[in-house]
Order: C-alpha cells, then sequence, then structure tokens
C-alpha cells in the first residue's frame, strides 16, 4: 500500500541591528510545531545578512526537527516500541555553532 503526504514548512526571517530571528513553521495537516533560531553579528566582523539568515534558519530547523524526533518518541513509546537512540554530541564543526 502507498501512502503519499504533503507537509508544508514555512520560514519567516527578521533582520534588526545585527540580530537575524527565525521561525520555521511545520503544518502536517492534523498538527502545527514551530522551531526558533538567531544569530547575530559580531560588531567585529564585515555584515553579511545571508550569513546570519542561514544561521538563524538552520538553528530554527534544527529546533523544528528536535521537536518532531521528540513527538515521534512518545508516540513510539505509547505503543510500546523503542525510541531512536538520542546523539550525545554535534558529531561534527564547532560546537557553539550547532548548538
Amino acid at each position: 500500500m502507498t501512502r503519499h503526504l504533503e507537509w508544508k514548512v514555512g520560514l519567516d526571517l527578521v533582520e534588526e541591528s545585527g540580530r537575524t530571528r527565525a521561525e520555521a513553521h511545520l503544518d502536517t495537516g492534523t498538527s502545527t510545531l514551530t522551531g526558533h533560531g538567531s544569530a547575530r553579528c559580531n560588531p567585529a566582523d564585515v555584515d553579511v545578512p545571508a550569513i546570519g539568515d542561514e544561521l538563524a534558519a538552520s538553528r530554527a530547523m534544527k529546533d523544528l526537527a528536535g521537536q518532531l524526533m521528540r513527538e515521534a518518541n512518545r508516540e513510539m513509546e505509547a505503543v510500546g516500541a523503542d525510541t531512536v537512540p538520542r546523539r550525545t554530541g554535534p558529531g561534527y564543526g564547532w560546537p557553539e555553532a550547532v548548538s
């Protein structure tokens, strides 16, 4: 049996005074989740707005992904299944850049 779903994700970005805020919205048709992320430009760095957009957006989507994983874990536990193991660290890059 084939099952086809379409989930919609929207992303809102606001940049003001060297700080970018992002909200990622997931609409599954039956529920909605919102992830949040932010980035700021170090005053000593060149202000490149696209970098702030990318960082804030990726952090918002990471937050959204974590919420979705926690929801899946709760639902798996409710039916007696094992949950997906949690990672102990980022596994790549600079830890402060991926948190």
